[in-house]
């Protein structure tokens, strides 16, 4: 009998053992590679926008850099007077934005999208790995954005703003129903400038409309699924100086951590977790039927 209930024990050990080894290599297939080429320095200058522009205006890499640092989009980038330049544009965006390539407290989440409102970036990560990140402006001192955890809902192609019916905006994904808050393309003056909503240069938000989830309603008031998990953070210092401007005397005066990320995520990651398990299971029934 005791012989019975060691080998029982073994085979459970073995059993559960052969799990945890088979929950570790599924979760390490959901891992993306992504190759990106780091600059071999990473300094800033300013430089007369209009000199930069005349011996650049070809160079579509760079301006995509340069805006993004700059916190604009290509159609406001010339209003600039000057502008924030690196001394070295050999690499990948990514190295020129604030979020961590890499954030191991996020390796069970699969699909989780930041807006910092300090450095006015955002980025999107899939299981712990950065897969996406560019400028954004967000809401004006008058209007600020509303900070915490969010779920994307619906989307459109374009829609209607709620502050003014002449206001189209493309590529919307609405994360706060009731204030109508969403992510979404229009002109990126370099600052702060909406009535709440975080606007996004129109590549940025074609891909976001994409990557994120959908919310699914059970019916017209009863949400069965939310989306993709969305968290807004920090304060933006409105009075003072725009604050990339501090990159020129510390290139990493705006860098975000993997501890920081850790931080911001801390209070909701187990409901970001329960919900993900919800979609998991829904989708799974869904394909089933």
């Amino acid at each position: 009998m005791k012989k019975s209930i060691f080998i029982l024990t073994i085979i459970s050990f073995i059993s559960l053992f052969s799990c945890k080894e088979k929950d570790n290599e599924t979760k390490k297939s959901h891992k993306k590679i992504i190759v990106r080429k780091e600059p071999k320095t990473v300094n800033y200058v300013f430089q007369n926008t209009k000199t930069w522009l005349k011996e650049n205006e070809t160079d579509t890499s760079k301006i995509n850099i340069i805006s993004a640092i700059n916190r604009t989009d290509n159609s406001n980038l010339p209003k600039f007077d000057s502008i924030i330049i690196p001394k070295d544009f050999s690499g990948d965006l990514e190295f020129y934005l604030p979020f961590p390539l890499e954030v191991k407290n996020l390796n069970e989440v699969s699909k989780i999208l930041f807006f910092s409102y300090p450095t006015q970036t955002f980025a999107a990560y899939e299981y712990g790995t950065l897969v996406y990140t560019g400028p954004t402006n967000m809401g004006r001192k008058a209007d600020p954005t509303p900070t915490g955890l969010f779920f994307t809902n619906w989307k459109a192609e374009q829609t209607t703003s709620t502050f003014n019916d002449e206001w189209d905006l493309k590529w919307n994904f609405n994360i706060e129903n009731k204030l109508g808050v969403g992510f979404h393309e229009y002109a990126l003056p370099g600052y702060p400038a909406s009535h709440s909503c975080l606007r996004l240069k129109e590549k940025d938000a074609k891909y976001l409309y994409d990557w994120a989830d959908q919310w699914v309603l059970k019916n017209a008031n009863t949400v069965e699924v939310k989306g993709t998990p969305v968290i807004v953070y920090g304060s933006y210092p409105f009075d003072a100086k725009k604050p990339w401007f501090e990159l020129i005397n510390n290139p990493k005066a705006l860098n975000i951590s993997e501890s920081d990320i850790k931080n911001q995520v801390a209070p909701f990651l187990s409901k970001i977790l329960k919900e993900q398990d919800i979609r998991e299971k829904y989708k799974s029934s869904a394909a089933a039927m």
